[in-house]
């Protein structure tokens, strides 16, 4: 990490009783579980056995989905030395929850499956991690799976270290192989080798992650990477000491990355232990600190002694590449469901969630109630229309669409390395699936055992909607990963696979006579006793074009039964869309209202001489264009 100015004399010392690391991996590999066996097996928890699973995850979303979402910071101690840890989402949608605390460490512990080896996110994080100088240690995960090939791997990850390292020393780096389900590390690939407990990962951090080095009697100056809040103290900023040292009561200078400065006081000064935080009167450069008294303290601001107000270099985060709209609810049922449901409100919100969310971009449009949102995937945008909607927040969506750039008059698209693990019987159906989506085949590699590995190059609007359509055209029998690997000229439209939409006609609610005949048409996507209104969709047809159905339609009663089929309607069970699966199906002309109780499709005009006189209008203008 570099200051713009460097003080004139320094004397650093090395803080033998700290280390500082980072847990980086691709999603599914491991990471909060062996942060589960570290915080049980170093006298945190009074009964280990009891304190579960997940345990850094303590956010609904990241448990009910089972991923990381947000970096986490916890602190053990083992053998006298105190080991500050770092949990880091492995999705590359939470690419940026990454890059900002990338830098409150000195070394990373890359954990890779024993089976899947290193994905796309892995190479992204590690080429940050080893830019920035961080010691690095490989970790192969699950080695008791089948089909595992922890020699391959390591292989694999040294092929990765020649491509990315940017000092030769960085290509010499220690093997952990373990099992961190069970709590269990050694040095050699043989699950039967491995040693009851995690000492020999412990032994390797404390041996090969170097200490802090750092002036104490400097100046002082921190990087703030993360922010939390306190119902009694506020705004909480938590960052590495760069140098000096910080004490309960100091006047410190707020320096925002746009130069605006602010003098606070600190008011409250902790360390992390174990999953909570110590309060301390002094913390030494080196070390991790949460501190209060700065109201409006921002991610990449800097702390700084106010007679010498250096910076340090500002937290770098990858732009984003989708992009959707958030409105105002407009639909008939508004108002109904949400607390928050204003442009004020949903403003406030939206904006709010800049402080924390380095990867989201959020602008105004020409409409006063409608605000343009962009992020680096489906994933990232997903969870905070959850998030938003778990806060009791009310308002409609656009469908997903890839941010584009203008260069020398071309417009370009960002392109992704994609890559596909399934087995032999699925290729020729995946090869298909992605390349309708202008996918290009960069390489497929077959290990002789019935997996295969495909690698693609393929635009990021052709990854709408592809992990859905992936699982199921695989029967579940495969996983794949991307990241953005740079911007290619636009390639062409991408056929959409999408029929047309059953559209209700009439507001009320829906009857199972009504769906019934609704069924006999396509598939549904609600069920009897749903509240509908017109214009919203209700189902999906095997055709194109939309056709609008009346689902509310009932049963007209009649004085003679003719059997037992005219009192009972049959019907086939809807298929409920997930948040994702909407986000995927929306077509143009049509929005995804979200609120507190659930989500609805819906079109953008409800009415059907609405839509008729859009489309005709679009015809005329279509024709106006070719007469020229």
């Amino acid at each position: 990490m570099q200051t713009t100015m460097e003080p004139t004399t320094t004397q650093t010392q090395v803080q033998t009783d700290l280390r500082n690391i980072a847990i980086i991996a691709h999603v599914d590999h491991g990471k909060t579980t062996l942060v589960d066996g570290l915080l049980k097996q170093s006298n945190v928890f009074r009964d280990p056995d009891a304190a579960g699973e997940l345990i850094m995850d303590a956010n609904d979303l990241e448990r009910e989905r089972g991923i990381t979402i947000l970096a986490k910071n916890t602190a053990i101690t083992y053998a006298g030395v105190k080991i500050n840890v770092i949990d880091t989402p492995g999705h590359a949608d939470f690419g940026g929850e990454v890059e900002r605390v990338l830098n409150m460490a000195d070394g990373c512990l890359l954990l890779v499956d024993a089976v899947e080896g290193p994905m796309p996110q892995t190479r992204t994080v590690l080429a940050r991690a080893l830019a920035i100088g961080l010691r690095p240690i490989v970790v192969v995960n699950k080695i008791d799976r089948a089909n595992a090939r922890p020699e391959e791997v390591v292989s694999l990850t040294q092929d990765l270290f020649l491509d990315l390292a940017t000092d030769p020393d960085q290509l010499e780096f220690p093997v952990i192989y373990t099992i961190a389900r069970d709590g269990r590390a050694g040095l050699t690939p043989e699950p039967a080798a491995l040693a009851p407990d995690l000492r020999p990962l412990l032994d390797t951090i404390v041996s090969e992650v170097p200490a802090p080095v750092a002036d104490p009697d400097a100046p002082v100056q921190l990087l703030v990477a993360s922010l939390d809040y306190d119902t009694h103290r506020g705004r909480i900023a938590i960052g590495r000491v760069h140098r000096g040292r910080i004490r309960a009561g100091d006047p410190l200078l707020h320096i925002a990355a746009d130069g605006e400065q602010t003098r606070q006081r600190v008011s409250h000064l902790t360390v992390f232990e174990g999953l909570g935080r110590r309060e301390v009167a002094e913390a030494v450069a080196g070390d991790i600190v949460a501190l209060a008294g700065f109201p409006d303290a921002k991610i990449g601001a800097t702390l700084t002694d106010p007679a010498v107000p250096e910076t340090l270099e500002a937290i770098a985060i990858e732009e984003p590449t989708l992009k959707l709209t958030f409105g105002v609810n407009t639909s008939p049922f508004a108002g109904r469901e949400g607390q928050f449901s204003t442009s004020r409100q949903l403003r406030e919100r939206l904006f709010r969630e800049l402080e924390t969310n380095l990867s989201l971009r959020v602008s105004a449009t020409e409409q006063a109630d409608v605000f343009a949102v962009s992020g680096r995937g489906e994933l990232h945008l997903s969870i905070l229309i959850e998030t938003m909607r778990r806060e009791g927040y009310e308002f409609q969506v656009s469908r997903p669409e890839a941010i584009t750039r203008e260069m020398d008059g071309v417009t370009e698209e960002p392109v992704e390395h994609l890559v596909i693990d399934t087995t032999e019987q699925f290729v020729g159906v995946v090869t298909d699936l992605v390349g309708g989506r202008r996918a290009r085949m960069l390489d497929m590699v077959n290990d002789g055992r019935g997996n295969v590995r495909l690698e693609f190059a393929i635009p990021t609007r052709g990854l709408i909607g592809l992990r859905n359509a992936f699982l199921t055209a695989t029967k579940g029998n495969g996983t794949l990963a991307s990241r953005l690997i740079g911007y290619e000229p636009w390639q062409g439209a991408i056929l959409s696979s999408r029929t047309g939409a059953l559209v209700a006609s009439e507001t009320g609610t829906a009857l199972s006579h009504g769906l019934a005949n609704a069924q006999e048409r396509g598939i549904t996507f609600i069920e009897p006793g749903t509240g509908v209104y017109e214009g919203m969709v209700v189902g999906q047809q095997p055709r194109p074009g939309d056709l609008a159905v009346n689902v509310c339609r009932a049963k007209k009663l009649t004085n003679i039964r003719s059997s037992t089929s005219d009192i009972s309607i049959r019907l086939t069970p809807p298929v409920l869309l997930s948040l994702e699966q909407s986000l995927d199906f929306l077509a143009d002309d049509e929005l995804l209202e979200v609120t507190p109780k659930g989500w609805r499709l819906r079109k953008r005009l409800l009415t059907q001489d609405e839509r008729n006189k859009a489309k005709k209008n679009a015809q005329q203008a279509a024709a106006s264009r070719g007469g020229r």
